[in-house]
């Protein structure tokens, strides 16, 4: 393919920064300047990395080989012979978030005891001995709607890798003690939860915008008792999940196909099917604003989140190409966001402040702002985020800051194709995501058609800072303002697991025990 227009053939961004050396050497040395440089000698310093030319580069990214196996197990496969290891990938449909509530707590533990359980012939301390005397490197994890699994290994060591693999993945122990041990932190971690005030300002924001959904799920006592988390209930969610019509497989290395295909029939042969088929995912019903809700806490600055409905997919829309520049103009960009800029760097309100704008490709997602300021800029900080995203729909943003986030996300292409292993793990997302194998340059050539214009419109077509649901933990007593000015305000119960509407009660109520300083 041809390398995206941006930088090339233009003047190379990156060069405005190097030292006046470099850029005499350039002009010294470099056979490809042309033009008005190749005759004036003189030029140097930034009047000759300004006037450099290149010529376009073309970039091939490795193909990766697609396969199937007997079963109907989809494998990909990218040759790399340059050191004699190989990775090997699975990825199962499967998690938390298409299961049962019941299964969350076993669903979310299924991944490290897998690694930690040993399996029906080896019990755990076999299996530590065996993955060290192999050298072998075994990764485990999962998220709402998958599960999955790496194993990397000398090429020498191929077959009985692959044999303690599959014994890992298919034959698992779940040992009784490590389930013990897996409740145990995370009861702890559920107990000191609320010593951290951005992650339970995060996880309540959740619960508040997306109900009972598996995006607002937190831990409860019943979701960690035994009778939820215990030997058969791992077993049943792995039942669920770890099944040949769930997988798709991937490997990275010094194989070829030839050598690795009867690997890869054995660890599949007579898998067993699925035991029940998984859910489908659920469409959160979001909570519509304008809503203001408030976590008292003694403490000394305030924890701000605010989002709303955002309206956009994951898909190959104007808009959504849109939403990604204006999400990096409006807070992801860094110091050069507008967030940052005005929060931090113009007022001195906080040290951070960021945007999110999520675009789920099968539901819609939520767009808003965090922060963190000191108690006595809260309701200030409040509206100058509301004002901040206003102005996004309001005016179009400059030519030259959508220009910027164009070229950080083109000069970042190639960084995409860096390692075989990171090319191969996207290909395997894309196929469970049902995208297209070319979606990252699809992505790419998306982003470069979007202008300030098309900015304007996703913003004032989708976001309303005017009709967000707001959520501070702090102090209301130190605010700078009541925080009744921002609208109603109801006081949320951390420790409550019922219906919004049945927990929620004026912060009017209590103000009477707690005037306002």
């Amino acid at each position: 393919m041809s390398f995206p227009r941006h930088p090339f053939p233009h003047r190379p961004r990156a060069l405005l920064r190097a030292p006046l050396l470099t850029a005499v050497i350039l002009v010294s040395f470099a056979p490809w300047t042309t033009g008005a440089n190749a005759q004036d000698k003189k030029a140097i310093g930034r009047d000759a990395a300004m006037g450099l030319n290149f010529r376009e580069v073309a970039f091939d990214p490795p193909q990766v080989q697609k396969r199937t196996l007997d079963a109907g197990v989809p494998v990909f496969l990218l040759e790399d012979h340059s050191l004699p290891l190989v990775t090997f990938y699975a990825r199962f449909r499967g998690g938390y978030a298409i299961l049962p509530r019941t299964s969350y707590a076993a669903a979310s533990a299924l991944s490290g005891l897998l690694r930690a359980g040993g399996t029906t012939v080896l019990p755990p301390d076999s299996v530590d001995h065996l993955v060290d005397f192999y050298a072998l490197q075994l990764a485990f994890g999962g998220g709402g709607e998958s599960t999955f699994s790496s194993m990397n290994t000398l090429t020498k060591h191929l077959e009985p890798a692959m044999e303690l693999w599959g014994e890992i993945l298919r034959h698992p122990r779940f040992d009784s003690l490590e389930i013990e041990i897996w409740r145990d932190r995370q009861t702890e971690s559920v107990r000191r939860r609320d010593d951290d005030p951005g992650r339970l300002a995060v996880s309540e924001f959740n619960r508040i915008m997306f109900g009972d959904h598996p995006i607002g799920w937190e831990f409860t006592p019943e979701d960690l008792s035994p009778e939820r988390l215990n030997t058969q209930a791992v077993f049943d969610v792995h039942s669920r999940v770890f099944c040949p019509e769930n997988l798709i497989l991937g490997v990275v290395g010094d194989v070829r196909w030839s050598d690795v295909q009867p690997q890869l029939e054995r660890l599949v042969a007579g898998w067993p099917s699925c035991s029940e088929p998984l859910l489908e995912p659920r469409i959160p019903e979001l909570l519509e604003g304008p809503k203001v809700f408030l976590i008292p806490k003694d403490l000394t600055q305030s924890t701000i989140v605010m989002a709303g409905p955002g309206g956009v997919r994951q898909g190959t829309s104007q808009e959504y190409f849109a939403s990604r520049i204006g999400n990096t103009i409006l807070g992801t960009g860094g110091f050069s966001s507008r967030l940052v800029s005005r929060v931090r760097t113009d007022m001195g309100y906080a040290y951070s402040a960021s945007s999110f704008w999520t675009t789920p490709s099968r539901s819609e997602g939520i767009v808003g702002a965090t922060t963190q300021t000191k108690s006595e800029s809260t309701i200030e900080v409040i509206r100058l985020m509301q004002e901040i995203m206003d102005e996004m729909a309001l005016n179009p943003p400059l030519q030259e800051e959508v220009d910027r986030v164009i070229d950080q996300i083109v000069n970042g292409f190639v960084f995409n194709f860096q390692d075989s292993s990171q090319i191969v793990s996207r290909q395997m997302f894309y196929l469970s995501q049902d995208l297209p194998e070319d979606w990252l340059e699809r992505y790419v050539r998306g982003i470069q058609r979007v202008d300030p214009e098309d900015v304007q419109r996703v913003f004032r077509r989708h976001v309303r800072p005017e009709d967000m649901v707001i959520l501070i933990v702090g102090d209301p007593e130190d605010f700078d303002l009541p925080p009744e000015v921002l609208g109603e305000v109801e006081i949320w119960d951390v420790g409550s697991h019922t219906p919004l509407s049945a927990q929620a009660s004026s912060v009017s109520q209590r103000a009477e025990r707690r005037p306002h300083r």
